[in-house]
Formats: structure tokens, sequence, C-alpha cells
């Protein structure tokens, strides 16, 4: 057991460790009881159908929040929303004063400056911009920024120093020989921190299920072109607008078949803005607006709009349910997902697919052409990460178990000495002695549900997912003095059948259970209201029960007159 006053540094992820998206780490260093941590990204992932009316799916931060006296600093490797997308929602309860420091890129923190206009109460963050080949020190540690490869301007590894030992922190990254977007990865700084010595490699695992390399981004700008050159009508595209280089490709592509370009939706438009302005979008023709659309021959357009993961309220699940003023897609238009599917969206996916293809338009995804390819490294790429930085210990993050046991297994064969298979809340000793799981912390998801954030029972998802599945009944019950019913019960049934299988009304069912629940009550037990309460939506549940099989919820009123 080590020593109390032992200096050592810890490993602890809180998300993204598990699940995709979500990604949040902290860096340990000092004694157990006196630690500074270093927090790596902020990120979110997406409520499914499980959490109804749900906004976002944020880290639950209640460990850093215990520490945030010895949180020395923040720092976000790049803007996609799986990476910063919490830190606006989470900034004051871990810098209550505003000057907890983050570091961000000028991509970062452009979009950061973006979003939080569009958010009422956003906090003030002061941002320290870094970039690729930049050095600083957040308490203990000393932070060297390396650029990669990625679907997005200014990805960045993380080389993380301490008195303990280098960490490589990889960030989302890939080995793109020929970007559309950006530097390469650096693969010689890579290996010179190979030689200067690694200690632990925490390293992204999405794509360790899959065998070769990443085609580059240059490759699917070329199979876009020849889409869009081979059409015959309009040419919309959806992909995730943080792709920044995809969406330049997209236009270039556009431009040099004759096409103008229209954007459509908040988010590109917010990202194009943004890219604008440090300079990403040279090069390109102004892009048309939503009033123009109508003067424009069907060969000359080419829309580039959100949509790609099925988002009801998206552009393009507006435009498949002919939602639009002035933007319209008909038959024998062409429709390209230069996207992946998120593990969860599936059906949203295919009910937009689904309701163009029911219009008449050509569909068109990447098992069709290239037209995406994934900005996370496969195995080939993993392997290659492994000889330049030559870790002794191999930490697999950024993945659901199947990625991580993959990744686990792949670093294994490569030759790595100790590969710890963590989990978000696993606590890990990086050094001194051998690296190892030695504790866990508290972890999980926490909601924000409009302006609220909390846990399932403070933002009422339990009870929500319970209307969902049984509906409701509210009861309203007057007594006189003698505490008889003064006038007849209201009974209001949201989400249940009208009617039972044998076609009785159901609230008139349920109005009949109530009123014999009250009358087989002694006078004098009706003056506990709540005990009243209590049998009239035992009354209510029994009948739903035996009308229709499900108990819903009730809410029972009693007042008295």
């Amino acid at each position: 057991m080590a020593d109390s006053n032992t200096k050592e540094l810890v490993f602890v992820p809180l998300g993204g460790v598990g699940e995709i998206g979500m990604n949040l780490a902290l860096y340990g260093f000092g004694p157990a009881r006196r630690r500074q941590w270093l927090m790596v990204d902020c990120g979110v992932t997406f409520p499914g159908p499980d959490l109804p009316g749900v906004d976002l799916v944020l880290p639950d931060i209640r460990f850093v929040e215990a520490e945030r006296a010895n949180l020395a600093g923040i720092v976000i490797t790049h803007a996609h929303e799986d990476h910063y997308g919490a830190l606006l929602s989470l900034y004051e309860r871990l810098s209550p004063d505003g000057s907890m420091p983050v570091h961000m890129t000028p991509f970062g923190a452009g979009m950061l400056k973006a979003k939080a206009q569009g958010e009422q109460g956003a906090p003030d963050i002061p941002v320290t911009t870094y970039d690729g080949g930049d050095r600083f020190t957040i308490g203990p540690f000393e932070i060297e920024a390396i650029a990669v490869t990625h679907s997005i301007p200014e990805p960045m590894s993380l080389a993380i120093r301490t008195p303990a030992g280098l960490v490589l922190h990889t960030g989302d990254w890939k080995h793109d020989i020929d970007p559309a977007l950006g530097p390469l990865t650096d693969e010689d700084r890579f290996r010179r921190l190979g030689e200067e010595g690694v200690l632990a490699l925490v390293c992204d695992s999405t794509n360790a299920m899959r065998e070769g390399e990443s085609p580059s981004e240059r490759q699917v700008s070329q199979g876009l072109a020849e889409v869009i050159a081979g059409a015959s009508g309009r040419v919309a595209i959806t992909t995730f607008s943080s792709n920044v280089g995809r969406i330049k490709s997209i236009a270039l592509a556009a431009q040099e078949a004759g096409r103008r370009v229209l954007l459509m939706g908040r988010s590109i438009k917010r990202v194009v803005d943004v890219a604008t302005e440090l300079g990403f979008m040279e090069g390109l023709e102004p892009f048309v607006e939503e009033d123009e659309f109508g003067y424009l021959a069907r060969d000359k357009v080419v829309i580039i709009l959100t949509g790609s993961q099925g988002e009801p309220r998206a552009a393009l699940a507006k435009l498949a349910r002919d939602e639009m003023r002035d933007v319209k897609l008909t038959a024998g238009d062409l429709v390209v997902y230069s996207s992946r599917t998120i593990p969860g969206n599936e059906k949203a996916i295919n009910e937009t697919k689904n309701r163009l293809i029911d219009m008449g338009i050509d569909v068109i995804e990447d098992a069709d052409a290239l037209v995406h390819v994934s900005g996370h490294p496969r195995r080939n790429e993993l392997r290659q990460m492994y000889g330049w930085t030559r870790p002794r210990v191999g930490i697999p993050v950024h993945g659901e178990p199947a990625h991580l046991a993959a990744h686990a297994a792949l670093m294994r064969q490569a030759g790595i000495d100790d590969v710890i298979d963590a989990r978000n809340g696993d606590l890990v000793r990086l050094a001194p002695g051998s690296p190892e799981i030695v504790d866990d912390v508290p972890h999980g998801e926490i909601y924000k549900d409009g302006r609220i954030i909390g846990d399932d029972d403070a933002v009422g998802v339990i009870e929500r997912r319970r209307l969902s599945f049984a509906g409701h009944v509210a009861v309203s019950l007057v007594l006189d003095r003698q505490y008889e019913i003064a006038s007849e019960p209201q009974v209001v049934a949201i989400g249940l059948p009208r009617q039972d299988v044998h076609g009785e009304d159901m609230e008139d069912l349920i109005f009949d259970a109530v009123v014999g629940a009250l009358e087989s009550m002694p006078r004098g037990r009706r003056k506990d209201f709540d005990a009243v309460e209590e049998a009239a939506a035992r009354a209510v549940r029994a009948a739903a029960r035996v009308a229709w099989g499900k108990k819903p919820l009730v809410t029972v009123l009693v007042d008295r007159v």
C-alpha cells in the first residue's frame, strides 16, 4: 500500500469509457488526499427514447465538484459536442466564481462563443487559446499540444508531463495522409515522444474493431464530386455540421460542377460562420439564401444541410415532411448521407430515408459510394501509434465495451506491457509502481431538461417514462361539511384508451370506481384527506388494470366546502 504522502499520478474517466460520447477525463497528481486535478474535455451525448423530453445527457461531475478547490484547469481537445458540449452547462458548478481557466484552440473558442450567444444565461468562460506545438502549464501538469487529423478543424492530442511520467492523451484522431483541411497528424513529434519515454497511452477506440486504415478525406471529396457531377436534379448532402473540411469539399465540388450552394440548418450555419472568420473557407463563392432557391434550375444547386441522424427538427427531416416554405425536393432529386449512423439513431434515420424514397428521391449512403469516412483510427493506424510512441501502459478510451475490449486485445497483441481495462469511474494509478485500478469514484449521467440540470428524479424522467407507458388520470373530489360527496367527481384521463374491450367508456369506469371507493369509506375515515386520496387512487389503478391491463399514474385532489 502506498504511503499517504506518496505523490501519485492517476487517471479517472467520468465519461466516454463504456459509451460513445460524453467524454470527460481527469488526471490527478500528488498525495491521495492532496491531489491536483486536470480535466480533459467535457462532452455530452444525446438522449434516446428512454429519456423522453431530455435535451442532453451530461457526465455526473459530483466527484469533480467535491474536488474543485484542487481542479487546476480544463483543456478541450476539439470542438465536437461529445468533447466540449457540456462545458456551458457545467462550468459554473466547477468554477462558481468564474475564474477556472479553460484552454481551447481558436476554432474551439469561436465555437464556444457562438454556442454561448444562443443559450440564455450562458456563463462567461475565460478561454485561453492554444495551437499545435504550444506548451503551457496547468498546476503540476505541463501540456504539449500535438496536431492530429480528425473530422473537425484543429483537433489536438495532448502530451501531459508530470514528475511521475509522460502520458499521451490522443483525443479523437486518425492518420490521414491527405486531409481536406488542416495539418497532417504530427508523426515526427509522436516518434520523438516515444524516444523521450511514454508512460501511458490513453487512446481513441472508436474504430478498434475495423481492420486496415481509414480512407483519406481527399478520397471522400473525390467521391462526392463524382456524385454531384453525375446528378441530373437537385443534390442535397447531409453531414455532421462540425465537419468543416467536408463542407468545404462539397462546396468546391459543387462550384466545379457549375452549381450554387445553399446551407440549411442553424448548426451548419454557425460552424461555417466561425470557420469563415478563421480563414478556413477561403476560395468559396458566396452561399445562396433560401429565398433564392426557387430561381435556380434543378441541376444548378447543391444543398448542404443538417439531419444526418434523423433529428426531427433538422433541415433534412423537414424537407422530407415538405415543411420548408422556400425549399423543396421532388422526384428525381438526390439525397446523399455523407455521415455515419450513431448507434441508437437507426430508427429515426430510416424514418427520414423512407419518407424521401416515397417522394421518389434517390438516396445514396456510404455503402453505395465513397461519400463518408470516419475521423477515427482503424487497427493499422492504432498499431502505427503504438510503434511511434512505445508506451509502457495502454488504456483504451472513447468507446462502448465492445470497442474497448477489441482495443485492449490489440494493445496486448502489440506487446504493450500493461493494458488497463478501465471504465467510467475507475481510478487508475499510473505511477509509482505497477499500474492498476485502485478505487472507484462517483460517476454516471445527469440530464439537461430545458433550463434544469439534474438526475432522472430531479428532472422528472422517471415519472415521464411511466406517463409515456400508461398515461395519467386526474381526479377532483369535493366533500361537504358532513364529508359526503358535494358534487360529481371530475375525472380526466390522458393517454388511456377511450374504451375498454367491451366498448365501455374508460372515464365512466374510472368514475364509478372512485365513487364506489368513497362511498365504501366510513364517514369518519373521510376526515383524513390522505386516506381519501389513497383510496381513490387505488380504485382508479384497479379499475384501469381490470379494463385495460395497465395501471396509470394517478393524481387525486380532495377539497371541502
